[in-house]
């Protein structure tokens, strides 16, 4: 696979990586369906075998058991690997999610070496905020990032779901290397934004994360049916009925388009983030789905392509808020 350069302070990785969040539930629930634990590893391993070795966590995830599966899935082979993970979601001592955010210094100090635990390194490559804290001055927060690079711990760091703005202050503190928010055709508010303008000026690197508008753009969602009852996109308003149907239309038009191609929907998707200079993170928890995606990271698409894909979804669409209305408040725009 390609290898690219993620921001200017020297990280370098493949220009497709791996979200990991999938591969382990969430308390009771399950994220994206039921987990299978030896899949998920073995779907880690096909990766670094393709040349996909960009892993993409949070302590939140879980939470820790997504860190943990990783733990076992690069034991005794942690160099080969880039790991990214996020703080920022405040969990208490007694391993609970209380949902505040908290970018405080104590706080990245105790979450950090949580998160070295739970991953059994002692470095952690890429290592972002979360969501914003809004009651911590985010020079505070990025001061105390600075502090763990200084120490070795980490040696990149990432923001997650900022504005400009934030971008821009964060930055005159330490050199930010990545940001990452959601992005697909389906989720292109940072565009919107002028966050991505903001990003190239600079030479920040973008991860999207959910690059496949969280399934939809897959063609595997026909009905909301198809969803498990315990998943949580059901609570989201892109799977609402007022949304619904509305984006299966637009799906089926993405994949006539791929379909011309000889690709699956899902490599269109991925190779029109990549054209942009973009990294995806897909997240998959199986070895099908994941090669199917890291051949995407091949794919070379023409400026007729591009035109054609974005005439089927424009800048501006409204395929539903990718949040309940919490989540949406913790957005940074």
């Amino acid at each position: 696979m390609n290898k690219v350069k993620l921001g200017n302070q020297g990280l370098i990785i493949p220009s497709i990586g791996l979200g990991c969040m999938g591969m382990t539930g969430f308390g009771d629930a399950d994220m994206y369906g039921k987990t299978d634990e030896k899949e998920a590893i073995a779907t880690i391993h096909r990766s670094l075998e393709l040349g996909g070795n960009f892993l993409d966590t949070a302590d939140l995830y879980g939470p820790f058991k997504n860190e943990q599966l990783i733990a076992k899935a690069i034991d005794g082979n942690r160099d080969q690997y880039i790991i990214a993970t996020k703080f920022g979601w405040e969990i208490d001592d007694n391993d609970k999610v209380t949902w505040a955010i908290n970018g405080s210094k104590d706080y990245i100090k105790k979450a950090v070496e949580r998160s070295l635990k739970n991953l059994k390194t002692d470095y952690i490559d890429l290592y972002y905020m979360h969501r914003l804290d809004k009651n911590t001055p985010i020079e505070e927060t990025v001061e105390a990032m600075a502090e763990l690079v200084k120490e070795g711990k980490v040696g990149y760091i990432g923001l997650s779901e900022v504005s400009s703005e934030t971008v821009k202050r964060a930055h005159v503190v330490h050199p930010i290397t990545a940001v990452q928010s959601e992005f697909s055709l389906f989720e292109r508010t940072v565009e919107e934004k002028g966050v991505i303008k903001t990003l190239n000026e600079l030479e920040i690197g973008f991860v999207a994360y959910s690059p496949l508008g969280r399934g939809f753009l897959s063609g595997q969602i026909r009905s909301i049916d198809d969803l498990p009852e315990n998943d949580f996109r059901r609570g989201i308003p892109r799977f609402q009925e007022q949304y619904f149907h509305k984006n299966i239309e637009l799906v089926e038009a993405i994949e006539s388009l791929a379909k011309e191609k000889n690709i699956s929907s899902s490599q269109l998707a991925l190779a029109w983030i990549i054209s942009k200079g973009i990294i995806p993170i897909p997240g998959t928890k199986r070895r099908k789905y994941l090669e199917q995606n890291i051949e995407a990271s091949k794919i070379v698409l023409s400026e007729a392509d591009l035109q054609k894909l974005e005439s089927i979804v424009p800048l501006g669409t409204d395929t539903g808020a990718t949040y309940d209305e919490f989540g949406m408040g913790l957005l940074d725009y």
